[in-house]
């Protein structure tokens, strides 16, 4: 991922260009086409990721949330449910599975709005849960699981009970929610200075599930080392 200025950005009201990726819905599908570099670290050889993903929603939910009193912050889960597929033609590669899309717009930066939150997401028997918590810049905490149907029509449910994680290698205080309030980590797939995503073992109501986990730091995003870092990782395009 590039990040690149105003003027290689589009958009409408079904497409949305960054540079040479667009994203664009087709029907009832949504596809990503992926025109890239990779960004390892240390590599001077920068390969090109080219490639294509498509979500096909199983449920959609019209409705969206604010994080925060004033509305700066508006979360929105399209798919709480979805099947996905990928092919990449560099690397040569591809999967099916079971997927998720939602998306976050707001009129201020995240790091403008909060310190921390963490997210997760666990497909049920019949539909979705989602839960979502933080504390925002002023101090003030929000907490809330979202169960989604199998059609997307969501509805608040009963908190379960907070289940802590180990730290990630970077120090990344991480938690979640399950019945039981014991979950494990099976694995870490994004361990960065401000932000970790994991997959877990967990129990939400009633149900055995493998969940989708993450953990976000806007003060550590903040830092001024960090904010050095972040072009080593993400390039900036400059024209």
């Amino acid at each position: 991922m590039t990040e690149r200025p105003r003027g290689h950005v589009t958009r409408s009201r079904r497409e949305l260009t960054i540079g040479p990726s667009h994203v664009e819905w087709n029907g009832d599908t949504l596809d990503i086409a992926i025109e890239e570099r990779d960004t390892r670290l240390f590599n001077p050889i920068h390969r090109p990721v080219r490639g294509r993903v498509r979500v096909i929603p199983e449920a959609l939910n019209p409705a969206a949330f604010a994080l925060d009193g004033n509305e700066n912050h508006i979360w929105h889960c399209m798919a709480p449910r979805a099947r996905i597929e990928v092919v990449m033609d560099e690397p040569g590669l591809s999967w099916s599975g079971k997927g998720y899309f939602d998306h976050n717009r707001g009129s201020e930066p995240l790091e403008d709005g909060f310190r921390v939150w963490h997210w997760s997401r666990a497909h049920m028997r019949r539909g979705a849960v989602v839960c979502y918590e933080g504390e925002r810049a002023d101090g003030s905490l929000f907490a809330s699981a979202i169960r989604f149907g199998a059609e997307g029509i969501p509805e608040e449910a009963e908190l379960p009970s907070t289940a802590p994680l180990p730290h990630s290698a970077w120090r990344i205080e991480r938690r979640t929610r399950s019945e039981i309030g014991l979950s494990r980590v099976r694995r870490t797939w994004e361990d960065t200075p401000f932000y970790s995503r994991s997959e877990l073992d967990s129990q939400l109501y009633g149900e055995r599930v493998v969940a989708v986990q993450e953990s976000l730091d806007m003060r550590r995003f903040a830092n001024p080392m960090v904010q050095f870092m972040l072009p080593y990782r993400m390039p900036r395009a400059r024209a």
